[in-house]
């Protein structure tokens, strides 16, 4: 069993953009779900003195035996200055990824079985 969701979100004036995809698959015995997103956002800067954001990056991993579960999520934030038509604008962005295996339990397999 394979479930996709899809979003593809922009702002009317484009300065904002939101991509999210989650996918959930059961496949020999381990349900796995994953879950990426991107966000950007677009400024003009009028003065280069002001300082960007700095880089940012996190990461995480769990493991539980007892539950038969692993996790792992990941986190960067960054910006860039770009230049077009003469103007400075900063690109800030920010990419997540979230992945949980877990093991499927046995009633479930055994419907998708018969």
């Amino acid at each position: 069993m394979r479930d996709l969701l899809f979003k593809n979100l922009t702002s009317f004036d484009k300065t904002k953009r939101r991509i999210a995809s989650s996918e959930i698959v059961d496949k020999q015995g381990v349900r796995s779900i994953i879950h990426r997103h991107f966000i950007c956002l677009i400024k003009e800067v009028k003065d280069l003195s002001l300082e960007r954001p700095l880089p940012y990056l996190n990461i995480l991993k769990v493991r539980n035996n007892k539950e038969q579960m692993e996790k792992f999520f990941c986190r960067l934030k960054n910006s860039i200055y770009a230049i077009y038509d003469d103007k400075v604008y900063l690109i800030l962005f920010m990419h997540s990824l979230k992945v949980t295996l877990s093991a499927v339990p046995q009633d479930i397999l055994k419907c998708d079985n018969q």
